[in-house]
């Protein structure tokens, strides 16, 4: 028999998890179904664990400059790295906030967590696959899917027939790769490209179109790209991959690189060529929602899906895939459903991100392309790293901040920081938007001295 719930939530991710107890706790009986655990990509395979092992892949690179710094721990090539600690410490971490994670869920009176795959039956009507055996029916007047995505796999010949590595299994690695290949430009590609370089491997990235990280502008890729050269990454751009083979017990990737055919032998291949939704197996064909043609969800501004009843929040939405995005729709569905509706809709947010290269690059609002594309009128600011005290002071003068002002309004469209703390800048310059500031107030703010934010005064003061 069916068992009725107030409001199934189906996947416990970063937006899911929070709608789910906040709904618990306004009574209501809410089912919570997750197939495989609490928190998401962002705890498990996602942000948690590549930044706490891009923080032990700092720490190596710092050793070997500890030199520069005045500071003696012998030669740098002595330098070396236990990725089997650097990966027990990396789950220490994730379980910790896993537990919590679960802990906090399980604790509501109302919820049930229920570990299972849900497929639907009817529009509001879900057959649930338990993990441990045996089915449940599942029926709700509400229905929230936060199902997420996975890491995409190219249509590559070869590449089917061959192991290759993603995000998630590049982490549980108990060895270095002599040379790992990544086939992608993107955050991904950037930020494991980068960590693996700084643990000793030899680093290959791959990226099809004429820049790193696509929807940046072309100064801020390439200043990128600079840095990770500096280190030793070596980058393919404009390079379309088309086979994959096994050569000298590892992998041979070849590419079209500008009308030219290359290949590059590595030991690994890392596939961070982009994500796909988790929507195939929803039975969405019991529901009438029509997927997209690469199988997001689609939603409107409150994140209502054409079904009257269901939603879908979170990366499977086709959004921005990041954390605070996914957190920032759990706000807006508990806005509508528990509160005054109040919240504004997923169109109106300011979006700010960070990609965890280092120097970090933090962004923020519109680029310089984006804003001339929309029409304005906009004077660009500028300011190499080199310029800011603080980071001469601690020798990471790598990067440049660069900000894109209105011209009638004289309010900040966006900005770019690829520097030490980029994002914690960009979040600084995101709250003067939020506040409708015109650039004169950061300009002649008395920012304290020496910190990285004072390079906002800097930044505007060449503007008129």
């Amino acid at each position: 028999m069916s068992e009725r719930y107030d409001a199934i939530i189906v996947g416990a991710g970063q937006g899911g998890s929070p709608l789910a107890g906040r709904m618990a706790a306004s009574g209501q009986r809410v089912a919570l179904v997750e197939r495989e655990h609490a928190g998401g990509t962002c705890i498990n395979e996602g942000c948690t664990p590549t930044k706490t092992m891009i923080a032990s892949a700092r720490v190596a690179h710092l050793a070997r400059r500890a030199a520069d710094y005045g500071v003696d721990v012998g030669p740098a090539r002595d330098v070396a790295v236990d990725l089997i600690r650097v990966r027990q410490r990396k789950r220490d971490i994730v379980q910790r906030f896993r537990s919590g994670s679960e802990a906090r869920l399980r604790s509501a009176d109302t919820l049930d967590l229920i570990a299972g795959t849900a497929r639907f039956t009817a529009p509001h009507a879900l057959d649930v696959r338990l993990n441990d055996g045996g089915r449940r029916e599942l029926t709700a007047p509400t229905i929230v899917l936060d199902v997420g995505t996975r890491p995409a796999v190219p249509p590559i010949a070869g590449l089917g027939d061959l192991p290759y590595l993603t995000n998630a299994s590049l982490m549980e690695l108990d060895r270095l790769p002599e040379h790992l290949v990544v086939l992608g430009g993107g955050y991904v590609g950037v930020e494991f490209g980068q960590m693996f370089r700084r643990f000793g491997s030899r680093v290959t990235l791959v990226q099809r179109g004429p820049q790193l990280l696509a929807r940046e502008d072309a100064d801020v890729a390439g200043a990128l790209a600079e840095i990770l050269r500096d280190e030793g990454v070596a980058i393919w751009l404009n390079a379309d991959a088309r086979r994959v083979e096994a050569a000298h017990g590892g992998v041979r990737l070849t590419a079209d690189v500008e009308g030219e055919e290359r290949s590059i032998d590595g030991t690994h291949l890392l596939v961070a060529a982009g994500r796909r939704p988790n929507s195939e197996d929803l039975g969405l064909e019991h529901t009438g929602i029509t997927p997209t043609r690469r199988g997001y969800i689609p939603v409107d501004d409150r994140l209502r899906t054409e079904i009257e009843g269901l939603y879908a929040l979170g990366d499977v939405t086709g959004g921005p895939a990041f954390t605070h995005t996914s957190y920032d729709d759990y706000r807006i569905l508990a806005s509508d459903l528990l509160g005054d509706g109040e919240h504004g809709g997923r169109n109106q947010r300011l979006l700010a991100y960070t990609v965890f290269s280092d120097p970090q690059l933090g962004r923020v609002g519109l680029t310089e392309q984006q804003a001339r594309a929309a029409g304005h009128d906009v004077q660009v600011a500028t300011l190499p790293m080199s310029h800011v005290a603080r980071a001469l002071e601690t020798d990471e003068t790598r990067g440049f901040l660069k900000a894109v002002v209105d011209v009638a309004t004289q309010r900040i469209l966006g900005a770019a920081v690829l520097g030490p703390e980029g994002g914690e800048l960009a979040a600084a310059l995101q709250i003067a938007i939020l506040g409708d500031l015109p650039y004169a107030a950061l300009r002649d703010a008395p920012i304290a001295h020496p910190t990285y934010a004072e390079s906002l005064n800097n930044l505007f003061a060449a503007l008129p």
